[in-house]
C-alpha cells in the first residue's frame, strides 16, 4: 500500500492507496512540532476504525512546510520501513520538468497538481487551488508547469481583515443572496465571495489572453465547490487532484528505477 502525504500551510492530508483505489483520506492540522510517534498513533487508530488491513510499503510526500518533512520521513522509515519520495527533491523525478526562470523553486503542491491535471485533462489548462493561498498553475500543451499566479487565500484574507480592523467581526465564507449587504457581516461576506469571483474571472481571462489559446480551468481545494455554485468559472472541480498527482509521480519513479 502507498501512503500519500500532502502537507500544506494549514492542514496535512494523508491518503492510503491499495493499488486500485484510495481506501481513506484523513486530515490533521499542520504542526512542525508533531513527532513521528504521534503521527503513527493517529494513523494507526484511524486505520483500525476504517478496518484497513495491510502494511504501508511505499510513501510519497509533498510539503510546502519544510520543517515538517523531517518527522514525516522518520514516520516512514521507523514505522513503515520505507524511504519516502519527497516531491521537489532531486531524487524525485517528474514526467515533464517545469519551465520557469533559472533558480526558481516551484512549490511541490503546484508540481503535483500539474501532473494530475495533465493526466486527467491534457495540456493547456489552468489549475486553481483554493488553499491557504489561492494559486493558478498554468500547464503547457506538453504537460510542463510554465508559471502561474499566487494570491492570498480566502480564509487568509478574512483573517487579515479581522485582525487589522478591530471593529469588524470574523465571519464564515458563504454564498450571499445579494451583492449589497445590509449589515456588517453580510457586507464582509459579499466582499469576500464576489471579490474572489472577480479575482478568478479576471486572472483566468488574462492568462488566456497571454497564452492566446483556449484553456480549460480545473479547480481543487476545500472552497472550490463554493465558488462553483451557479457560475461558469471552472470546467471541472476535483477534490482528489493532489492525491492523484502524488500517486502518478510515485508510479513514474518506480518505472524509472525498474
Amino acid at each position: 500500500m502507498l501512503l500519500c502525504i500532502d502537507c500544506g500551510n494549514t492542514n496535512t492530508v494523508f491518503s492510503i492507496w491499495d493499488g486500485e483505489k484510495f481506501l481513506a483520506t484523513w486530515r490533521i492540522a499542520t504542526d512542525h512540532r508533531r513527532t513521528a510517534d504521534e503521527y503513527f498513533v493517529w494513523l494507526n487508530t484511524l486505520k483500525k476504525l476504517h478496518d484497513i488491513d495491510g502494511k504501508v510499503t511505499e510513501a510519497i510526500i509533498s510539503s510546502t512546510v519544510p520543517r515538517v518533512v523531517f518527522n514525516l520521513r522518520v514516520l516512514c522509515n521507523r514505522y513503515y520501513d520505507c524511504r519516502p519520495l519527497v516531491v521537489g527533491k532531486p531524487e524525485c523525478a517528474l514526467p515533464v520538468a517545469p519551465r520557469v526562470d533559472f533558480g526558481t523553486t516551484v512549490g511541490p503542491d503546484r508540481l503535483v497538481n500539474t501532473v494530475a491535471g495533465y493526466d486527467r485533462h491534457g495540456g493547456d489548462i489552468i489549475v486553481v487551488d483554493f488553499g491557504t493561498a489561492t494559486t493558478f498553475d498554468v500547464v503547457a500543451r506538453d504537460g510542463a508547469y510554465i508559471g502561474g499566479v499566487i494570491a492570498p487565500g480566502v480564509n487568509l484574507s478574512l483573517e487579515a481583515l479581522h485582525m487589522a480592523a478591530a471593529a469588524l467581526p470574523h465571519v464564515d465564507v458563504t454564498h450571499p443572496s445579494q451583492v449589497i449587504g445590509t449589515n456588517t457581516v453580510a457586507c464582509i461576506q459579499a466582499g469576500i465571495f464576489w471579490g474572489y469571483i472577480g479575482l478568478v474571472e479576471g486572472i483566468v481571462r488574462q492568462i488566456r489572453t497571454e497564452r492566446d489559446r483556449p484553456m480549460k480551468v480545473i479547480a481543487t481545494g476545500g472552497l472550490a465547490p463554493l465558488f462553483d455554485q451557479g457560475f461558469d468559472l471552472f470546467d471541472k472541480v476535483e477534490d482528489d487532484l493532489t492525491m492523484h498527482g502524488l500517486r502518478l509521480i510515485n508510479d513514474y519513479n518506480k518505472e524509472l528505477s525498474a
